[in-house]
């Protein structure tokens, strides 16, 4: 299973800063994750000890860590032959494969461990199984041999609301899964935007991802299909007792803006003919040819964030929920 490792990845020049391990955990990528725990966890509406709950977003925000030094030592090989990740720790030499393979075990069984001695035993199977959905059916996996690795393999970045949920309430109700959904649907169009102008860093590693395989035409029309549908999706917590005004309007107006930026990129060329002389310029530069793909991906972070912000501020204000859903079917969702 590491054999690719060997070739790629140079051995430690120096010995390892702790800045390099805080980079293994992917911080950027942590503090997603623990905003919508904290999102799951106070959406649940359930009262729960200040000290539980600050435990249980330390553990998922840990078993995140882990997932991420997994990922880092699994994938040094193709990570090597990337601009964007080149310089991480294991590819770059800074941290030895083995001392990250060491760090992502012992972090999960700490993670998972905690969250099961401490809280609850569904809050830490539900963690147990994000770390181990990305740690190996994604990244040993998924990201090698299939277009659809990102859809597939979304669901890991998409669990932990419902972890939350499960950490402040024992359950996992539809609507904790219906946060999770709208994270999983928004997956594909956000990815699939950032690869559109990075598709040459996957194509040398070998990854094959959407604009590789099918083509960039191809993956602009799926990113339309999928905004298509994930925009209704975002607006439904309005009416199933889990979202506000305050989120509806959010969800609205954000939709609309995505829909637009999406239809744009689809009528665009963005992904089609890269130019060679872009390649010496910054990964994040806004280039002419991919500033519909560059665009989307941007507010896509934002709309995301924006949503799960405004059901926090709902539930803190003491904002009441629309339950026009559950009011019709008198099912509590």
């Amino acid at each position: 299973m590491t054999d690719h490792l060997a070739i790629a990845v140079p051995a430690s020049r120096s010995p390892a800063r702790w800045q390099d391990y805080v980079q293994l955990l992917k911080p950027r990528v942590m503090s997603l994750v623990i905003f919508t725990a904290v999102t799951g966890l106070l959406c649940a509406r359930t009262p729960i000890n200040p000290i539980l709950g600050a435990v249980a977003i330390l553990c998922i925000a840990v078993g995140a860590g882990a997932s991420a030094a997994l990922n880092m030592w699994y994938d040094a090989d193709i990570d090597a032959r990337m601009r964007r990740t080149r310089g991480r720790p294991v590819p770059a030499g800074r941290v030895q494969g083995a001392d990250a393979l060491a760090l992502g075990i012992t972090l999960s069984l700490f993670s998972v461990g905690l969250m099961g001695i401490a809280v609850n035993a569904l809050a830490a199977g539900l963690l147990a199984f994000t770390i181990l959905f990305y740690a190996v059916v994604y990244t040993m996996w998924l990201k090698r041999s299939t277009a659809q690795n990102i859809v597939i393999g979304g669901l890991a970045g998409a669990l932990p609301p419902a972890v939350g949920w499960a950490a402040a309430s024992g359950t996992a109700p539809l609507n904790a899964w219906l946060l999770v959904a709208i994270i999983f649907f928004w997956t594909p169009p956000h990815f699939w935007a950032l690869s559109l102008y990075t598709s040459e860093d996957y194509a040398k590693a070998g990854v094959p991802m959407m604009p590789v395989v099918k083509g960039a035409a191809s993956t602009r029309r799926q990113i339309l299909a999928y905004s298509l549908f994930l925009v209704p999706l975002c607006l439904t917590p309005a009416f199933t007792g889990l979202g506000g005004p305050i989120y509806l309007a959010v969800a609205g107006l954000g939709g609309a803006v995505f829909l637009i930026l999406a239809a744009r990129l689809a009528a665009s060329r963005a992904g089609d003919m890269p130019d060679p002389r872009e390649r010496d310029a910054a990964l994040y530069d806004v280039r002419a040819g991919a500033k519909a793909a560059r665009n989307l991906f941007a507010f896509s972070i934002l709309y995301l964030f924006v949503m799960f912000a405004a059901l926090l501020v709902e539930r803190v204000l003491g904002v009441e929920p629309l339950t026009l859903l559950t009011t019709l079917t008198g099912v509590r969702l």
